[in-house]
């Protein structure tokens, strides 16, 4: 935010700024970053940060080393997102946009919920939930079709939950906690490969028969507030080609 101190050390912020520069288009597929020694010039830090700034977007996967050419910028399809690491971009950002994408179709529908979502929200068959879906992308295609279950008594607390548009304001978690009052307290992910199903492929845009039968990477989370009540269940399909990453810091 403006005015707030950003605490990384340099090189997170020289990566940031790659990252950023990459992710918008200004350094599209096949540019050449500065090399080591200019970059420690520019940003005025040693030659082992700016080395170590290049080390964190190669292993981002943004770029490559060419021996006796420099760092050159790839051209590679996003990572799908867990709804946990969306939740976390949303907190930050207030958008669970990744780098490059976009996202529409947004859809919202109040219905009876489904045995497996009830089971997943602790509710009873059949009572009401909001469904939201929505699908990313990014320039080489859908990233994730993304799915929401929503328990009903929070669309009469926020009725923008079950409208066909884009959320207004932050992300449902955030306007759900704004609202109730209680933030989420925990969350509990899920991963898997399934087979691709007819509905999958309708999801995910894909025509059955000119696509291979291949697993699709389906991840859940479940997000659940202080005071132990389940207010969202996430349900995300990985598009075609698609692979899952996060990143961790390790602390000695």
């Amino acid at each position: 935010m403006a005015g707030q101190a950003d605490n990384r050390a340099p090189y997170a912020k020289i990566a940031a700024h790659y990252t950023e520069l990459i992710a918008t288009g200004a350094l599209p597929p096949g540019s050449l970053l500065p090399s080591i020694k200019n970059l420690a010039e520019e940003w005025k830090v040693s030659t082992a940060t700016a080395e170590k700034a290049l080390r964190k977007l190669r292993n981002e996967g943004l770029v490559r080393g060419i021996h006796g050419i420099g760092t050159e910028v790839l051209d590679r399809p996003s990572p799908m997102s867990s709804g946990s690491q969306r939740q976390d971009r949303g907190r930050r950002t207030g958008s669970s946009w990744g780098d490059g994408e976009r996202s529409d179709s947004h859809q919202a529908v109040v219905m009876p919920a489904p045995a497996d979502v009830a089971h997943a929200l602790d509710i009873s068959p059949g009572s009401d939930v909001v469904r939201r879906t929505r699908v990313y992308r990014d320039r080489h295609g859908i990233v994730a079709h993304s799915t929401s279950w929503i328990p009903g008594r929070y669309a009469q607390l926020i009725p923008q939950l079950a409208e066909n548009e884009r959320l207004m304001g932050g992300t449902s978690l955030q306007l759900i906690t704004q609202a109730t009052g209680h933030p989420i307290s925990h969350r509990i992910d899920t991963a898997s490969a399934r087979q691709l199903t007819p509905e999958y492929a309708r999801l995910l845009e894909l025509d059955t028969n000119d696509t291979p039968a291949a697993p699709v990477v389906v991840m859940t989370a479940t997000f659940v507030d202080s005071e132990g009540q389940i207010v969202e269940y996430g349900v995300d399909l990985g598009g075609p080609g698609r692979t899952w990453r996060t990143e961790s810091e390790v602390v000695a």
